[in-house]
């Protein structure tokens, strides 16, 4: 049975590709998907992709990774980056090694966006590599898989 990674994608990612491309390229939600399935198939894992716009189906998707014994989250907390407390929660919770991905260098935008919540429970934070951020973090997962790292997070 293959490893599964949850790529899990916050409010208004469905919009990527016309949604300020300046700051968010061209590239579809679509695209990231595709993106995900091709890199964790290099790598022998399986991914079980996922957007909403509401904080509490991100929640339960956390959870339902924590139940099914995912391998790995690849989460994108979109604008819940930087207030929820309750999807900081859910991370922790989960005990399973979470990638932080955003697209844009949160750093280097306005001063709101420049704080995550969620990266105090990350196992890394990939920030400004468009979507490539989330090949990297599938990368990071399956490294963690070669050297069978036994960490919770």
């Amino acid at each position: 049975m293959a490893k599964t990674v949850y790529v899990i994608n916050g409010p208004n990612l469905n919009l990527l590709g016309v949604r300020q491309p300046e700051v968010y390229g061209r590239a579809t939600l679509a695209d990231v998907e595709k993106l995900c399935r091709a890199r964790a198939k290099r790598h022998g894992l399986e991914v079980d992709f996922f957007q909403s716009n509401s904080e509490s189906a991100i929640i339960d998707k956390l959870h339902e990774a924590r139940a099914k014994k995912a391998f790995a989250v690849v989460i994108n907390p979109a604008g819940y980056s930087y207030y929820s407390v309750a999807v900081l929660d859910a991370v922790i919770a989960c005990e399973i090694p979470t990638f932080e991905v955003h697209i844009s260098n949160i750093h280097a935008r306005e001063p709101l966006r420049q704080h995550s919540l969620i990266s105090a429970a990350a196992r890394a934070v990939i920030a400004g590599y468009g979507i490539e951020g989330y090949g990297l973090a599938i990368d990071g997962a399956a490294a963690l898989l070669a050297t069978d790292t036994k960490t919770k997070r």
